[in-house]
C-alpha cells in the first residue's frame, strides 16, 4: 500500500471573509474549525501517514493558544507558511516524512470531503504519478476590464476548474518546486505540467466547494449534512466531536 503525507495550505490572508474574528480555516463550522473538518477526513485512513498544516508565522501564536490540543491529539505538524502559496507549499515538503511515496495538498478551507473520493485520487495518483480533482466549465465566461465593460467571451469548450485534492509522486513535486524559480503558479499542477509530466483529471463534485467568503459557509454547513460519514478502520480519534474542537 503507497504511503500518502498530506498538505494543508492555512496561510492565506482571507481577504475576502471579511470576518474581524477568524481567517476562513480557524472560522467555526457545525462546531469546530473549518481546517479540522478537511484535516479530519485524512487523519483516519490507513494510507496516510502525515498531515501537515501551514499557518501564517503571524498567526502562529494564537492558533497555538486555541488548537494546541488538537494538534497534540491528533499528531498534525505546524509549519509556517511563506510570502506566497507556493512558498507555504515548499515549506511544507521540507517536513514531509521519507517514508511517503506520494504527496497530497488540498486547501485546508475545502472541507466538504468524501472519503471514496480521497481514494478515487490516491489511486489515479498511483497510475499517472499525478492527479487532480476538477470540474467542466458550465457557465458563459466573460472577459472583463477594469471599467467592468466586457472585452470578450471565452469559448469554454475545453475548460476545467481545478480544485483540490491534487495528489502528486513526491519526487515529482519536490522536482517541480526545486525548478519553480520565479514562477508564480496558483495551484501545485501547474508547476508540475511545466516538467511536461501529464497530470490526469478526475471529476470533481460541486459539494468539493472552497471557503472565501460568509456565503459560502452556509453552503458547505448543508453539504457536510448529505455528505457520508467516513467508514472508520480504527477507534475515531479523542475528542472528535467535542466541543474542544471549537
Amino acid at each position: 500500500m503507497s504511503k500518502f503525507a498530506v498538505i494543508l495550505p492555512a496561510a492565506g490572508a482571507s481577504s475576502r471573509f471579511r470576518d474581524a474574528h477568524y481567517k476562513k480555516p480557524f472560522a467555526p463550522l457545525e462546531n469546530r474549525a473549518v481546517w479540522l473538518h478537511s484535516a479530519e477526513k485524512f487523519l483516519n485512513r490507513p494510507d496516510v501517514k502525515q498531515v501537515i498544516l501551514v499557518v501564517s508565522p503571524g498567526d502562529r501564536e494564537e492558533f497555538q493558544s486555541k488548537f494546541a490540543a488538537n494538534v497534540m491529539i491528533l499528531g498534525v505538524d505546524v509549519v509556517n507558511g511563506g510570502a506566497e502559496r507556493a512558498d507555504s507549499i515548499q515549506n511544507a515538503l521540507a517536513h514531509v516524512k521519507p517514508e511517503c511515496d506520494f504527496v497530497a495538498v488540498h486547501d485546508a478551507a475545502r472541507p466538504c470531503l468524501a472519503d471514496e473520493w480521497i481514494t478515487t485520487i490516491f489511486q489515479a495518483a498511483e497510475q499517472s504519478g499525478a492527479a487532480i480533482f476538477a470540474l467542466p466549465v458550465t457557465g458563459t465566461l466573460k472577459r472583463v476590464r477594469d471599467d467592468r465593460s466586457i472585452a470578450e467571451t471565452v469559448p469554454r469548450d475545453g475548460l476545467w476548474e481545478a480544485q483540490t485534492p491534487q495528489v502528486f509522486r513526491r519526487q515529482l513535486l519536490l522536482d517541480a518546486y526545486a525548478k519553480r524559480g520565479t514562477f508564480v503558479a496558483t495551484d501545485d499542477a501547474q508547476l508540475v505540467e511545466r516538467l511536461g509530466h501529464k497530470v490526469t483529471v478526475v471529476p470533481g463534485s460541486p459539494l468539493n466547494l472552497k471557503i472565501a467568503t460568509k456565503e459560502d459557509m452556509r453552503l458547505a454547513a448543508q453539504a457536510l449534512k448529505v455528505l457520508p460519514k467516513p467508514k472508520l478502520d480504527g477507534p475515531a480519534h479523542p475528542f472528535a466531536h467535542d466541543d474542544m474542537w471549537r
